[in-house]
């Protein structure tokens, strides 16, 4: 029996054709050459910084337009040299998006716009549609265009404003999704300065949105953050990273393989793993960094590759925060993990005589699948980007406070009954592998399934969730800001419906990462493994959570939930 690995490693060794619809699988007289990112040359690009979004003048209201456009990503024609571009989707018309800067209590609105649009006709994909699956299931392929629906990851948000799935919609809101609410969201910003992202969410077609481009930041900042005295401005570097794959002329390609003969084709792939790595929307960038401290404030971007980040020469990375916010106190780590969707908050001294006057590399060693598939290739994904530290002497005034918190973090104690939740996979009907949530006692679940997690407003709920795989999975859960509770190894029977029967403990609790101790919303849930994480969830309405793997949430792997009122 094949293994997904087999499936990648065969996948990657095949001709592919470029159709409007997208690369599919090329016949015997069609062949399109990949591009061979080996012979690009790295580090030589400076790093972009991204632009900023401005409101409406003498409004807090934005208005960002998704668009089409041709951008420079750092390819190069092996040849000549010469500079090859890329066709892009980006809000803006810029990849990543705009970064959005706000402070805590000032509410914003903004109205996502969808211009995939040329000449009054909308746009077809860039990537390769599979029809099979969820919105893009209809005879024509799309609806009058393509769809789009914007999440502001981390967001505590209400419910219309959330990024529903189903709340897509297409150039000019021509048609909506079931979910549709208004087109204009609103973001009261009343949590605490964190990293969050906006990024693409709809139905069925996220990796394939985010893919071709449609994320960026979104920084909360507030008095409390202000006051620490952090490396700030110049000093402060936002370092979204994101592997992509490419064809020997520059345009987006991701890999689409029927794996059984009755699947469609494209075809959605077990995972998404590109042979490039790019920082900023730049492959294998530069940084000039002057010998200080940095703030660097990283996100994994990425569908599927997990990220395990050193520095040559060794440095370390000092953690301040994670994906809701600050940490109590700093943490020293070697070893920085990251997987798709999470973000951490981190000090670099690049002041250290061992890194004076020489260049860092950011390096990569996370396997794929993680944590047990193949290493990546040392001189391509397993590299991210390169500091270039100056040697002379400069004035630094910026300091790592001792306590990043005037008060601890908020002890949550449960005030219902604890959810037992499961991560499963399986085979669809056409022989593919699907990923799958569920409940211990009833087994696996659809998107479209009738909802099991249905919290009261207000009530502090904990969920257990047992991961029945062989690789990690990043679980993320819309609305809160929850708490990692513990990590436990397991075994038990699956039955045929996915139901999980005679539990057995395999150790006690394991303690948790020094890297988990802050408000999180996206928790990587280890292979035979259950994940305790603990939230408050006080806003009413639906939402969703779902693996932050981007194809496992695209075939199957997420769950609507409702938090509901009394009465």
């Amino acid at each position: 029996m094949l293994t997904r690995r087999d499936i990648l490693k065969s996948l990657l060794a095949m001709p592919v054709v470029v159709t409007p619809f997208g690369p599919r699988l090329a016949s015997a007289r069609e062949h399109v050459e990949l591009l061979d990112v080996r012979r690009q040359r790295q580090f030589v690009n400076r790093l972009p910084r991204p632009a900023r979004a401005t409101p409406l003048p003498g409004t807090r209201h934005y208005e960002i337009a998704a668009r089409q456009f041709r951008g420079w990503v750092g390819l190069a024609d092996p040849r000549t040299r010469r500079p090859v571009e890329t066709t892009l989707w980006g809000y803006e018309g810029r990849y990543p998006g705009p970064t959005i800067d706000v402070r805590r209590g000032e509410p914003i609105t903004v109205r996502w716009i969808n211009e995939l649009a040329a000449g009054g006709r909308a746009l077809p994909h860039l990537l390769p549609v599979d029809r099979s699956i969820h919105i893009a299931h209809t005879k024509s392929g799309l609806p009058s265009g393509v769809p789009i629906v914007t999440h502001l990851h981390g967001g505590h948000v209400e419910s219309q404003s959330d990024g529903d799935p189903e709340a897509w919609f297409t150039p000019q809101f021509a048609e909506r999704g079931p979910a549709f609410a208004k087109e204009s969201y609103r973001y009261d910003n009343d949590q605490e300065a964190a990293t969050l992202w906006y990024h693409d969410h709809a139905l069925g077609l996220t990796r394939l949105n985010v893919g071709a481009g449609l994320a960026g930041f979104y920084f909360i900042r507030d008095d409390r953050e202000d006051a620490l005295g952090l490396p700030a401005g110049a000093h402060e570097i936002p370092l979204v990273i994101q592997d992509r794959s490419f064809t020997a002329r520059g345009e987006l390609f991701i890999a689409s393989h029927p794996e059984h003969a009755g699947a469609p084709d494209p075809s959605i792939q077990a995972e998404e793993f590109g042979a490039a790595v790019l920082v900023n929307g730049m492959m294998w960038p530069f940084e000039e960094v002057e010998p200080r401290r940095y703030r660097l404030r990283f996100l994994n971007g990425s569908d599927s590759r997990f990220y395990a980040l050193t520095f040559e020469p060794r440095l370390p990375f000092v953690l301040i925060g994670t994906d809701g916010g600050l940490l109590e106190s700093p943490v020293v780590l070697d070893q920085l993990v990251l997987a798709p969707a999470e973000r951490a908050d981190v000090i670099v001294d690049f002041s250290h005589s061992a890194v004076r006057g020489k260049t860092v590399l950011l390096r990569n060693s996370a396997p794929t699948p993680f944590p047990s598939g193949d290493r990546p290739r040392p001189q391509t994904t397993g590299r991210v980007m390169a500091f270039r530290v100056g040697a002379g002497s400069v004035r630094d005034e910026s300091r790592i406070p001792d306590r990043l918190r005037r008060e601890p973090l908020a002890d949550l104690r449960p005030t219902a009954q604890i959810r037992e939740l499961v991560l499963l996979e399986r085979k669809d009907e056409h022989g593919r592998l699907k990923t799958l949530l569920g409940t211990v006692r009833d087994g696996a679940k659809t998107w479209h399934d009738p909802v099991t997690e249905d919290p009261l407003l207000g009530s502090v709920e904990a969920w257990d969730i047992y991961n029945t795989t062989a690789d990690t999975h990043p679980i993320h859960v819309h609305l809160v800001h929850f708490r990692v509770v513990g990590h436990r190894g397991f075994s038990g029977e699956t039955e045929e419906n996915g139901a999980l029967k005679e539990i057995r403990w395999l150790g006690d609790e394991r303690p948790l990462g020094t890297d988990e101790r802050g408000p999180k919303d996206t928790v990587r849930v280890p292979p035979k493994t259950r994940t305790r994480i603990i939230a408050r969830f006080d806003r009413p309405g639906r939402y969703v959570w779902h693996c932050h793997i981007l194809s496992h949430e695209d075939h199957e792997m997420m769950r609507p939930f409702v938090v509901r009122e009394l009465g």
